[in-house]
């Protein structure tokens, strides 16, 4: 602790004032807005002040461009938009251009224009535009980074010319959030970047050694007497679906509407009132063997789009919404369950976000899901009833972000779950610090945190707490950091916790190079020390330490390894599934290495391969891992990736089943292989198709004599227990199949027509010894499920709709 303190008092000593130099843009009005062609002949660019002399940042910092490159951009502004205007000098040949999906970088040289509206070198908003003509955005912050998820509607054009390219931009003010003031100041930044050496140029230049990239930005001024539109839009949208399955065939079809609004200049509700998740990609099913919860990334749009502030103090795990009922049935006699949902349906969700002109953030996000019931039937009479298993239940966040010194916030963050009824509620309370001193040299994060679950007339509290302090400048770094969780601490009803009970210590030490050297344009090499304990009763449970090495070739080739050893006894109090008891494993090491070739090239790969191994006596567990990626890229236009894994378990230990009062471990061998494709061909930037394919098969096969587990963590292996004396058959032939055949369309802005075919195969058995080709034919005997759905999507912004109506008035 006295560390921590004296660490403590050296960081808020630094708390003087730190300033750069920044570039500043004089913005002129327009009288008539360019047209957004790709051609700079407007004459609202003709008096308009150049932004120029961009300056590298990597991977060497601090050359100024060459007349051969040279980057020139104008910046102008109306009533109703910003505009932007830039060219980029280059040779042609050398200019990358494959043609991706929105948000998909791909190989593909861009220019990107990121504004603060606030100035506070926290919040952008970036827009990206590759030599595609392809367009990214984001929104991003030094606490969550930059959220692709976000979207915007915006204009942009590119033209090729024999010296370079040309970009025209529109952002109409729609997209951003800024004050109602006359006279304004943005923060403004302009990024180039050449995809074919991976050199990066910003318009003010950017120290990578210390801070985040927002302290860098210049300045955009005077912005005069614009109003803050009416930010109000519309997504109306029909969805169509056929599913078929086991000789079955449902069909629905839906309409349904989101809507933004701008509450304020700088406040936005999002909501969708009908929800439409049928486009929701299939989960990449895995077996688990664990003690732990399985859980999948979420990909319904709404979820992930605009969600940063929520995500602070990782409270908010949006899977939560809309998944498997909370509820258990009670069965009579003779009763057995006929239909019990695995899915809640989500009735409607809204967000309202955003951040004052004095740094204050406020999210609210609320959730609604209906009433679920089981069907159960009586084996007997034939009779059947229903059973709610999920009550009404609201799902409810909210955030209070105050940051302050342009580095530094402050959060308070509630979530909570109610459910109608006698079922189960849940309030999750954290507060969440993260302060850099204003040379932005040290940092001090933390977070303070209480649970609350109530059911029925019982009530349970519990604490989390995290604390790190840390170098964050130069080539040498380190950290120290606490991690602490009570046993009663659960914030699963609307958060994702894997463990609670923990009391842990780490260390991290590492070195990088901001400057090339030799062969290579970087490398980073990191160490780290664990130290672990379980919270109550306050024992220790083991300790670990590694190192980590990566690097970047000159020829854009990267590679690395890393090496992690679990020093003497680990004392596992999870995998024996029973409060209490404690599994003893010894001295695992494990180890991998791998290499990434040059993606620019139209052939590259990844590969990677890795070990782990035990040193403990009468244990001779070994495991083996190796992976490869090929893939291609016949033209700008057609991508194929294929990837291939593989790993194998030998004599793995590990919970099988409860027997008695006994609990019993087995030793077993563990196989697994993935394989999967994709493939997408982008006709242009508004419209292209592509294909995903995974299959996952993973066996476990148990060797025939069992263990029970003693008081003393230790295996005995006299038990004199057999596979044949457990209830359920503990080998496993594990196997998926999905594919997914995607096209999508832009055909106006905003607006989307996707046409969608996926299908899924599944099947879980006992046939552990089964062959791969034998597993699969096994697996084509299944029902598959086959889904075919259409959507289409209109964007409908309001003060276009105005302006539209009131031009055909005048007419």
């Amino acid at each position: 602790m006295r560390i921590f303190i004296l660490i403590f008092f050296l960081i808020i000593s630094n708390f003087y004032s730190y300033s750069q130099d920044k570039k500043i843009y004089h913005i002129h009005r327009a009288t008539k807005a360019p047209k957004i062609d790709g051609v700079l002949d407007d004459g609202a660019w003709k008096n308009c002040e150049e932004a120029k002399d961009f300056t590298e940042f990597r991977p060497k910092m601090g050359i100024k461009d060459s007349t051969e490159i040279k980057t020139i951009v104008k910046v102008t502004y109306d009533d109703n938009a910003i505009y932007f205007g830039a060219y980029l000098h280059d040779d042609p040949s050398k200019i990358m251009r494959q043609l991706t999906t929105r948000d998909n970088f791909g190989q593909s040289d861009f220019f990107g224009i990121i504004i603060n509206p606030n100035n506070d070198a926290q919040n952008d908003t970036e827009f990206f535009v590759f030599s595609s003509g392809t367009q990214a955005d984001a929104i991003s912050n030094p606490s969550n980074g930059e959220d692709f998820g976000w979207n915007a509607v915006w204009e942009s054009k590119v033209n090729m010319v024999k010296d370079g390219w040309i970009v025209e931009v529109k952002i109409p003010y729609s997209t951003l959030r800024f004050s109602n003031q006359d006279v304004q100041t943005w923060g403004l930044q302009f990024h180039r970047h050449f995809r074919r050496d991976r050199s990066q140029y910003t318009w003010n230049p950017i120290d990578r050694t210390k801070g985040y990239s927002g302290l860098y930005h210049g300045q955009l001024e005077p912005i005069e007497n614009i109003k803050p539109p009416i930010r109000l839009s519309f997504y109306p949208f029909t969805s169509g679906l056929v599913n078929t399955y086991d000789g079955k065939t449902e069909t629905d079809l839906n309409f349904g509407l989101d809507v933004k609004y701008g509450i304020t200049e700088n406040f936005t509700l999002d909501a969708t009132l009908i929800p439409d998740f049928s486009q929701a990609g299939f989960d990449n099913l895995e077996l688990n063997l664990g003690p732990f919860e399985q859980t999948y990334s979420e990909q319904r749009q709404f979820f992930t789009e605009g969600v940063n502030l929520f995500n602070k103090g990782d409270l908010f795990f949006s899977r939560r919404i809309g998944s498997s009922p909370t509820g258990d049935v009670e069965l009579n006699t003779n009763e057995v369950i006929k239909n019990y949902p695995n899915a809640v349906k989500v009735l409607n969700a809204i967000k309202v976000s955003g951040r004052t002109k004095n740094g204050l953030g406020i999210g609210v996000f609320n959730a609604i899901t209906e009433k679920t019931k089981a069907i159960v039937r009586d084996t007997i009479s034939g009779e059947t009833r229903e059973e709610t298993v999920e009550p009404i239940a609201n799902y409810n966040i909210l955030v209070l972000d105050q940051q302050f010194n342009k580095n530094s916030s402050v959060s308070l963050i509630n979530t909570n779950v109610t459910r109608n009824g006698n079922f189960r509620d849940a309030n999750v309370t954290g507060l969440v610090f993260d302060l850099s001193n204003k040379r932005n040299t040290y940092n001090l994060y933390g977070e303070a945190k209480m649970s609350n679950v109530h059911i029925m007339d019982s009530s349970s509290n519990g604490y989390s707490s995290f604390f790190m302090a840390r170098k964050s400048h130069g080539n040498f770094r380190y950290s120290f950091d606490h991690r602490y969780a009570d046993t009663k601490y659960d914030i699963n009803d609307l958060g994702l916790l894997q463990r609670n009970n923990y009391n842990n210590f780490g260390i991290d030490l590492s070195y990088q190079i901001f400057e090339p050297i030799k062969k290579l344009n970087k490398y980073y090499i990191g160490t780290y020390v664990n130290y672990t304990r379980l919270a109550k009763p306050g024992v220790y449970t083991g300790s670990s330490f590694g190192f980590n090495y990566n690097a970047e070739t000159k020829t854009l080739h990267n590679f690395g390894g890393n090496l992690n050893f679990q020093v003497g006894k680990q004392y596992d109090y999870f995998e024996p599934r029973t409060e209490g008891r404690f599994f003893i494993y010894e001295n695992r090491l494990n180890s991998n290495i791998w290499f990434s070739s040059n993606y620019n090239k139209v052939f590259a790969f990844d590969a990677s391969i890795g070990g782990a191994t035990f040193f403990e006596k009468n244990r001779n567990t070994d495991e083996l891992w190796f992976e490869l990626s090929p893939r291609v890229r016949f033209n700008d236009k057609l991508l194929i990736t294929f990837s291939f894994s593989y790993s194998k378990d030998f004599n793995d230990r590990g919970y099988a089943a409860k027997l008695n009062d006994d609990i019993i471990f087995g030793e077993r061998d563990r196989k697994t292989q993935v394989n999967s494709l994709s493939a997408n061909y982008t006709f242009n930037s508004f419209h292209g198709i592509s294909l995903t394919f995974r299959n996952y098969w993973s066996t476990v096969n148990y060797k025939n004599s069992l263990f029970t587990l003693q008081d003393n963590g230790r295996l005995n292996s006299n038990s004199g227990y057999q596979i044949n004396d457990l209830e359920d058959n503990p080998n496993i032939n594990y196997n998926t199949w999905n594919l997914d055949l995607n096209y999508s369309w832009q055909f106006a802005p905003g607006s989307f027509i996707t046409a969608l075919y996926r299908n899924q195969l599944f099947n879980m058995d006992s046939a552990s010894m089964d062959s791969y080709g034998g597993s699969l034919k096994t697996l084509f005997n299944q029902p598959i499920k086959n889904t075919l759905s259409l959507r289409i999507q209109y964007f409908i912004d309001y003060v276009n709709l105005k302006n539209t109506f009131k031009n055909n008035n005048n007419s």
